[in-house]
């Protein structure tokens, strides 16, 4: 039989594509773009901070264009002007100034010491041997030997500076020569304290400590016997600072001066500086292989008075970097990396987002200084949805 002529299956003619169809696509492409992202890192060398953004990609990790030109990002943000600053957060340790140890000036028993934690100041007692107290008195060369008129020395002028501070030798000269106006003085601030007026003093009176001394630990108890040169006490400055760790490539981040802000334990925060940076290096960590060399920084506040936390309490340290004035930022993830090298963001305006290259500032605040295309404050940018 003949073969039965072939027949080709009827189909529906396709349908125009109008404008309304081809948007969801341009929509979808749009998303499709800002949810693949890859990190860029952004060194900034003048202020030694770090910050990390978000810059769009293509699924093969290179950079992707903006859309359909004038098709719209997802979400917006706004450029704003303010005064942007890098800062880095870094762990630290509430505490007080160095440890120091208070060795005993005369042999004896020890009748009585000073409560741990207590501040002593200027010609407080810091001890006392046979019923007799020592009293504390400033200056950083220790009290090593008997005063007596005729000597001469930075002990004597230590001794002179203390006299006329606590009122007992306001027309003293300060000079290191032991004079019979020194001497006078000396029988003044004995008779003050009850003990017999003979114009001289030494280890067995005074304990000369660089400032006002907080007690951390006793070192002998009451009734123990101390000899010259046997530690007494354990103390620090009565002063509170923090100690921080950072790695070594961190150091720029806090040079003496640099301003702090200090996180506190139970809220609240405290203004500080940076006052010094031990240059020593250490390692941290208990894998050898896998140790981290770090650096220590010790900080102090601007108002001491504020902080009362405990001793040894956890903080956290906001390192202030630098600090520019005025300028125009949208958030880091506004950037766009652009064909050829270089970064853009998308201006949105009267419905329509527009492309438009950028010069790159300083990072800081999770925001990026940005800086021509004739952007202003206020005008809109695309964002990834959130």
């Amino acid at each position: 039989m003949p073969a039965e002529p072939k027949t080709e299956p009827k189909t529906e003619p396709k349908a125009a594509r109008g404008p309304e169809d081809a948007a969801p696509h341009a929509r979808r492409g749009r998303r499709k773009k800002y949810l693949l992202s890859a990190l860029v890192v952004v060194a900034l060398l003048a202020g030694g901070g770090v910050a990390v953004g978000k810059v769009t990609a293509r699924p093969d990790g290179g950079p992707q264009r903006a859309g359909a030109r004038g098709a719209l990002p997802p979400a917006t943000d706004t450029v704003r002007r303010q005064d942007l600053s890098s800062s880095t957060q870094v762990d630290g340790t509430l505490g007080y100034a160095k440890e120091h140890k208070v060795n005993g000036g005369a042999a004896g028993t020890l009748t009585w010491l000073p409560g741990t934690g207590s501040t002593i100041a200027r010609d407080g007692a810091l001890y006392e041997v046979d019923g007799h107290k020592v009293r504390l008195m400033y200056g950083e060369k220790p009290m090593y030997r008997t005063l007596k008129e005729g000597d001469e020395g930075d002990d004597v002028r230590q001794l002179k500076e203390n006299l006329r501070a606590l009122g007992y030798g306001d027309a003293l000269a300060v000079d290191d020569e032991f004079t019979a106006g020194t001497t006078d003085a000396v029988k003044r601030w004995q008779r003050a304290h009850d003990l017999r007026q003979t114009g001289t003093t030494g280890p067995d009176q005074i304990s000369f400590q660089p400032g006002s001394v907080r007690i951390n630990k006793k070192d002998m108890a009451v009734g123990d016997q101390t000899a010259p040169g046997r530690p007494v006490l354990t103390t620090t400055g009565s002063a509170r600072e923090v100690l921080v760790k950072l790695d070594v490539e961190q150091a720029d981040l806090a040079k003496p001066g640099t301003k702090v802000t200090v996180n506190l334990p139970g809220g609240g925060t405290a203004r500080g500086k940076v006052a010094s940076v031990d240059r020593t290096v250490t390692e941290e960590g208990s894998d050898p292989a896998s140790k981290t060399p770090k650096i220590t920084a010790r900080i102090t506040f601007a108002d001491p008075g504020e902080v009362t936390s405990f001793d040894r309490s956890p903080v956290t340290v906001d390192i202030v970097g630098e600090v520019r004035e005025d300028v125009l930022t949208v958030p880091v993830d506004a950037l766009l990396a652009l064909p050829g090298g270089g970064f853009g963001v998308e201006v949105v305006e009267g419905g329509r987002a527009r492309e438009v290259r950028v010069k790159l500032g300083m990072f800081g605040q999770g925001r990026v200084e940005i800086s021509g295309g004739g952007l202003e404050e206020g005008m809109k940018v695309g964002v990834p949805k959130a």
